[in-house]
């Protein structure tokens, strides 16, 4: 289930976020301070172009879900996730809420938020997110080479449009 996060959920998405496992696989892989922490949970106040939503597995928080760029009229948004690796992986529920995770947050882009289309982007060697991307029904529609921590990295575009009613 996803849910709106809220300020009592704000230290775990930073300690998640910082996670040795999430940061090697993200886009920026540094270490997130608890000030700039902070700065971003308050841009969050009021924001239209980007929602985060808390994750729960099993009646526990388990993960973050973010949308982001989101645009009201292109029925459009990137998004990213990441969970508490540690705790799922401690309860011994890490690969079914990873894969849970994924279908939560395309319900929730197609429902609730009425996207049309959901994009997203995942490193070239995260060889499992992108096999589960296309399992849930994302294609990669672009590769670019990015440097991260100074290194050349290719990073994928996915996207996932909404499936017509029949």
């Amino acid at each position: 289930m996803l849910r709106p996060a809220t300020d009592a959920d704000k230290e775990n998405v930073r300690v998640w976020r910082n996670h040795p496992q999430v940061r090697a696989v993200s886009l920026t892989q540094d270490i997130i301070t608890p000030e700039e922490h902070a700065n971003y949970w308050k841009s969050l106040d009021g924001s239209a172009i980007r929602r985060v939503f808390i994750f729960e597995y099993a009646d526990v928080p388990a993960g973050v879900v973010t949308f982001f760029d989101i645009d009201d009229a292109a029925h459009t948004a990137m998004w990213g996730y990441y969970l508490d690796n540690d705790g799922l992986q401690e309860r011994g529920q890490l690969l079914p809420a990873w894969i849970k995770i994924q279908r939560e947050a395309v319900k929730v882009a197609f429902g609730e938020l009425q996207l049309d289309e959901l994009y997203g982007e995942v490193l070239d060697a995260n060889a499992a997110v992108r096999s589960m991307n296309t399992r849930n029904g994302f294609e990669e529609i672009n590769a670019e080479e990015r440097l991260i921590d100074g290194e050349p990295v290719t990073v994928h575009t996915i996207r996932r449009r909404r499936q017509p009613h029949v």
